[in-house]
């Protein structure tokens, strides 16, 4: 449906909420239902579920974690609801707050980027910008994103990571957190070997001879991307008006 469908007699927004994990969808279900005019109209987990909820209950807004697991990440959930209806407005909701991510998210076609350590009242301060057509931001984030794009992106790892798919970027951020083979098959719900060939291509994309060069070049580019983005504070999201 999305916002520019909406009509002005429509006094409660109806919300789709995408994330893995029930308790996640339990609190922001609460959380949301708690304020009169909102409500959640559906909730999914994965791809598929996401497809066959937003045909289903036709919601006015999405949440959608990008952290999602199995076959397609929540970055490729987000293109492919943009896809299906090209003015839905989609809130990015993650504990994955590099800068990179939220680049991403942006890129796929979120709207608003909001972190799972904001406090209840950010939370809902972005799902009512960005259901009213704005970008909805943190505002160090946004100062971040600006500082970049003025300044540009540093030679070499940057300008690497940025070739990388989004599957290959997580896997490639769980390196740099220490993660081993079997427990990014394990935590991503994919194969052992699955994860072993988008070792190879994150290699290969990053003219990186061994695993070793591999695992310390994730570890300095995590270590980076925390000291380029603290944890968002629990402050007001900023709203920039979408030409979308």
């Amino acid at each position: 449906m999305g916002v520019q469908s909406m009509r002005l007699s429509d006094s409660v927004v109806q919300i789709l909420i995408i994330d893995e994990q029930p308790v996640t969808r339990l609190g922001l279900r609460v959380l949301l239902e708690s304020e009169t005019d909102l409500r959640v109209c559906g909730e999914a987990h994965d791809l598929v579920g996401a497809v066959q909820q937003l045909k289903a209950t036709s919601p006015h807004v999405v949440i959608a974690d990008i952290g999602l697991n199995g076959s397609a990440c929540g970055l490729d959930v987000i293109q492919r609801l943009r896809a299906a209806d090209p003015h839905l407005p989609v809130l990015a909701y993650s504990m994955l707050d590099d800068l990179h991510y939220v680049e991403r998210s942006l890129a796929a076609g979120a709207i608003g980027f909001c972190s799972k350590r904001e406090s209840p009242a950010v939370v809902l301060s972005a799902v009512r910008q960005v259901v009213a057509g704005n970008l909805s931001l943190n505002e160090d984030l946004t100062s971040r994103l600006l500082s970049r794009a003025i300044n540009g992106r540093r030679p070499g790892l940057d300008s690497g990571v940025q070739m990388l798919s989004n599957r290959e970027l997580e896997v490639f951020a769980l390196i740099g957190r220490g993660l081993k083979t079997t427990e990014i098959a394990r935590t991503l719900k994919v194969s052992v070997k699955t994860i072993e060939t988008h070792r190879l291509r994150i290699r290969e994309k990053l003219l990186l001879t061994d695993s070793a060069k591999l695992t310390f070049t994730a570890v300095r580019w995590v270590h980076d991307q925390q000291e380029q983005v603290p944890v968002a504070s629990a402050m007001t999201p900023m709203t920039i008006r979408s030409s979308a």
